[in-house]
């Protein structure tokens, strides 16, 4: 495995990240300790999570499915560098109390504890905002996370699915309060969908941010969804988002040229999806994450997967690229 720090911290994170939203709702308990345990054997120390995986009536299951694996003992918990995040309403369902969602200070706080509980541990390296909060102030976001790490129970604030600009705001404000401010930010970034590239990328740059794309494989459309739709065996990978693209005729016709491409040179779409990622200026590390064992060995072969100049230049041709602001839409 490889390795890097996580934006301008000195916290060293491998260039895979395990991602657990499938643990509970596609993954059985004991299936998703296995993954976890593989994880680890390959040098994977990166695990991201949320309070709201598991959805729905089962909101927090995923939180607990780590929990109980980190409470195998032995040092498991010491080789992870733990991510969950905050924002999405976890009171009960059907019951639409207030303050069990977004930044508040008081939502912060109720939401840090529940997710230790879960988690069976007394601390998370890292904490990520899930969403930006239009109601709430900045400054009263980073007072909530500056206890926080006053007491211990987090280590590093990151975001995910903020604008430029918000990341911006957000750690202009840290730094005029005396905060660290955000690390990390996890957003949509992949072939397909390069618009991060605009401003969100530039942004972390800019402020010492590591990029942490999530859908790394847009929902399983550059996974090789055609070759498995005529192979017969993709009637999962051509539901949901893939299936909705491919209905689009200009896409399905991309996705065929990326294929195409990969296929005349004997590369996996699935690992090349991820290595490619693992190119782009500012990246830390995709957020993998595998249903199985299998994909999972897919996703840790991409790490040392290196792409020639010329898949290189037919994937942007495949996908041509925005390029940063204002050049992408001015001189």
């Amino acid at each position: 495995m490889k390795y890097t720090q996580l934006g301008r911290t000195g916290l060293e994170v491998s260039r895979l990240v395990l991602g657990t939203m499938n643990f509970g709702p596609q993954t059985n308990e004991a299936d998703s300790h296995a993954i976890m345990d593989a994880a680890l054997d390959a040098g994977v120390n990166f695990f991201d999570t949320a309070n709201v995986y598991g959805w729905g009536e089962n909101k927090g299951r995923t939180e607990e499915i780590l929990g109980t694996w980190f409470a195998k003992g032995g040092d498991r918990r010491d080789k992870v560098v733990l991510a969950t995040k905050v924002y999405g309403n976890m009171a009960a369902e059907g019951d639409a109390w207030p303050n069990h969602h977004k930044l508040s200070a008081l939502n912060i706080r109720r939401a840090v504890d529940a997710s230790l509980k879960r988690l069976q541990t007394d601390h998370i390296d890292l904490y990520q905002f899930h969403h930006i909060d239009r109601a709430t102030p900045v400054e009263e976001i980073w007072q909530a996370i500056d206890v926080l790490i006053q007491q211990g129970k987090i280590l590093y604030a990151g975001s995910s699915n903020f604008a430029g600009w918000k990341i911006a705001q957000t750690n202009e404000t840290a730094k005029r309060l005396g905060s660290y401010g955000l690390v990390s930010e996890q957003c949509l970034y992949n072939l397909a969908e390069r618009r991060a590239e605009m401003e969100v990328i530039p942004a972390a740059q800019e402020y010492g941010l590591g990029v942490i794309p999530w859908s790394p494989l847009h929902g399983g459309l550059l996974g090789g969804v055609i070759r498995k739709e005529r192979e017969g065996g993709g009637a999962r990978s051509t539901s949901g988002r893939s299936a909705d693209a491919l209905a689009d005729s200009t896409v399905r016709a991309q996705i065929q040229a990326y294929e195409d491409l990969l296929e005349k040179h004997g590369l996996e779409p699935g690992e090349v999806g991820l290595a490619w990622l693992l190119t782009r200026p500012g990246v830390t590390g995709p957020i993998s994450g595998p249903r199985t064992r299998e994909q999972l060995d897919s996703a840790v072969r991409a790490v040392d997967l290196e792409l020639s100049d010329e898949v290189l230049a037919g994937l942007d041709e495949i996908f041509p690229g925005t390029g940063p602001s204002p050049e992408a839409f001015a001189w």
